[in-house]
């Protein structure tokens, strides 16, 4: 399921998979997208890239188009695989740079970017 915060400019996605739950949010505010896996008990936060990553409003036309007619082909499809090396536990400082959601999602667990 999705959610969309035109206000707060950021999107908050959950994946319910059994052992592949994982919630994420897309903070365009803040520029980050944080995805918690919990089968892993961590948070993995990558830059967003405005050349890969689609546009907020976007994100909600390919959520609805998934949603209305079950299948969506688009050339702005993207996956992401993390390669995790040293985690840290967030500070004050990064809570700043990340925002709220982020902060909401992530605090308490490991960190990887």
């Amino acid at each position: 399921s999705m959610t969309i915060d035109n206000k707060r400019n950021y999107a908050d996605v959950h994946v319910r998979s059994g052992l592949y739950s994982s919630d994420t949010i897309f903070d365009y505010q803040h520029g980050y997208i944080a995805t918690r896996l919990f089968s892993r008990h961590a948070c993995f936060i990558m830059k967003i890239n405005e050349a890969s990553i689609p546009e907020l409003q976007e994100l909600g036309r390919q959520a609805f188009e998934r949603q209305t007619m079950r299948k969506i082909y688009s050339p702005r499809v993207m996956w992401v695989e993390y390669q995790p090396g040293n985690s840290m536990f967030g500070s004050i400082k990064e809570w700043f740079l990340y925002g709220k959601p982020i902060e909401q999602l992530c605090k308490g667990l490991p960190l990887y970017r």
